[in-house]
């Protein structure tokens, strides 16, 4: 007996559902083993669904509910700014805030006058900011930092899928660019922010799933932001600036250590979409 497409959504999002588990998780999942695009699987809703393709995304379905896996890792992409990027155990999934943390330094960026620009990302983790940064600001050098090797090489794979030009370097935060005598223009980071004593509260997809390195900071999540900065008295060039992903409660204390390090600096607390404080901006005065 044929199984038409609908039918498979609705008991799939139940299934999700009565399990503790994201019911849009089906959807997306579809939509993979299917090779539909997100307006053909809605057009396709009345046709029936190949045996094969159905039994391998319920295998999927029911490996998600039972461990929590990302949705993401079990189909291996994730979207950000409208471009599809690898992900997997590595690395973190991008989230849909950083978007605006891309938006606010491509900004920031384009109010620069000058010739060239010289960028660096630091914790770039699947290489998401580097990478669009180099695509929306094609003038730019971008560079990208890791301390992870692994991270790096989904990081290059991403920028030789999308033909982005980024140069990539290995090393905790802004280490390898001093010892190397480089300088740059802006700095752009979303380093680990989490406290550790948080993670007892956090979901298991995060805590067992995401590389731990990426997520959680000593000094109650400041340790990153303490260390870049510190570093970027080296690195920035005059009227250089920076742009902080943040957590949402941290939108006084990470301009607090920015100000004792550029105490003449121009130093912003920007919300998110949400309207929690997501984004620190820092420009250097010439």
């Amino acid at each position: 007996m044929e199984t038409k497409l609908y039918e498979v959504l609705k008991r799939a999002s139940l299934f999700l559902e009565k399990n503790g588990a994201e019911p849009r998780v089906a959807e997306l999942l579809l939509q993979h083993h299917l090779g539909l695009s997100r307006n053909d699987f809605f057009m396709k809703m009345r046709e029936s669904v190949d045996e094969k393709k159905l039994a391998a995304f319920q295998n999927d379905l029911e490996i998600h509910a039972k461990t929590g896996v990302p949705v993401q890792h079990l189909i291996g992409t994730e979207e950000f700014y409208g471009r599809m990027f690898k992900v997997n155990g590595n690395v973190l999934i991008p989230r849909p805030e950083t978007e605006e943390i891309v938006a606010e330094a491509v900004q920031l960026a384009k109010q620069r006058k000058k010739d060239s620009l010289r960028i660096v990302d630091v914790g770039t983790g699947s290489g998401i900011i580097a990478i669009t940064l180099a695509l929306e600001l094609p003038a730019a050098e971008v560079i990208a930092v890791d301390l992870s090797e692994k991270a790096l090489d989904v990081a290059r794979e991403n920028a030789a899928e999308l033909g982005a030009n980024v140069r990539f370097m290995h090393g905790s935060f802004l280490e390898p660019l001093i010892k190397a005598g480089e300088k740059v223009d802006l700095i752009v980071s979303n380093p680990p922010y989490i406290p550790y004593d948080e993670k007892p509260h956090l979901s298991r997809t995060v805590t067992e799933f995401d590389p731990e390195m990426a997520l959680f900071a000593e000094n109650n999540g400041l340790a990153s932001y303490e260390a870049i900065v510190q570093q970027a008295s080296t690195v920035l060039n005059s009227a250089g600036g920076i742009v902080f992903e943040i957590g949402h409660d941290q939108g006084e204390t990470v301009p607090a250590i920015i100000r004792e390090q550029f105490p003449d600096a121009d130093v912003k607390t920007l919300q998110d979409i949400n309207g929690k404080d997501r984004i620190v901006t820092m420009k250097k005065k010439d």
